[in-house]
């Protein structure tokens, strides 16, 4: 069987709100302060210790309630928020299903303007579509790392920028910041200096708008996620397993590795 190169995402830990907050929600509930282990929970009511109370390492209650009692509405006071770098697209699209997350996700519209620019400097070039590929494939822009795929994939987006260039008269206008648009005259026959003179230029920053349906689900994708800890456990559940696409599996895993252990026991039976 063929086998394709793939880039694994990279997963940082921004920020954990703690427990703290979760078993606060959960002593109101109950008006059961005094039978916290937690001494800044039990005196919260009296003398608020904030930093304490997120802190905490444990709560016997918060355990409690997500393994005997199955309440688990009270830890989606707790949050966790991801940096990932590197998925895909796809991926994109499968996180889109969970729908209690906050995502961020980076944008295609104003983040590709170094392939419109290395499209637009390639028609000065004598093989034009070898000069898009020349200085496309560094930039790193694919999940997929197999060069002999990337070939396809980036042929793939040439053709359809030629298509649009061919058929439409305003191209240069909406691909390339007015202020960068002498350079086309500066530079004409020279596709090296005329890519370096729009990267160095002003870039249009929302020149996917005409042109972002180009790229695919291999396209690279960065973004910060974040999850209250049931939704989380629901993600875990579902992406951390045998049946998920191995894109999003990866993810799932990523992202476990780097969640503290005191959240991994109150949703995770393998780690009780």
């Amino acid at each position: 069987m063929y086998h394709i190169e793939y880039e694994k995402p990279k997963v940082t830990l921004l920020q954990e709100s703690g427990l703290g907050v979760a078993e606060i929600a959960a002593r109101t509930c109950y008006d059961s302060f005094e039978n916290s282990e937690n001494a800044c929970v039990k005196n919260a009511m009296e003398r608020l210790d904030t930093q304490a109370i997120n802190n905490i390492e444990n709560s016997e209650l918060l355990s409690n309630l997500a393994w005997v009692h199955h309440h688990h509405s009270i830890i989606e006071h707790a949050t966790l928020s991801f940096l990932v770098q590197g998925t895909s697209r796809g991926v994109l699209q499968e996180h889109a299903r969970h729908r209690l997350q906050s995502i961020s996700v980076r944008s295609t519209r104003y983040t590709m303007s170094s392939v419109i620019n290395a499209f637009t400097a390639s028609l000065q070039s004598e093989d034009s579509f070898a000069f898009f590929l020349k200085t496309v494939l560094p930039l790193n822009l694919f999940i997929i790392t197999d060069n002999d795929y990337l070939r396809i994939e980036i042929r793939s987006i040439y053709e359809k920028l030629l298509f649009q260039q061919q058929r439409n008269p305003d191209y240069y206008s909406t691909a390339v910041a007015k202020s960068s648009l002498p350079f086309l005259e500066s530079c004409k026959g020279d596709a090296q200096a005329l890519f370096l003179a729009l990267e160095n230029g002003k870039k249009k920053r929302n020149v996917g708008d005409g042109f972002k349906h180009i790229v695919s689900d291999n396209w690279r994708v960065d973004m910060v996620i974040t999850f209250n800890i049931r939704s989380l456990k629901n993600y875990f559940d579902l992406r951390d397993s045998a049946a998920a696409w191995f894109q999003i599996r990866w993810l799932a895993e990523a992202m476990k590795e780097v969640t503290p252990l005191k959240y991994l026991k109150l949703i995770n039976k393998k780690h009780r």
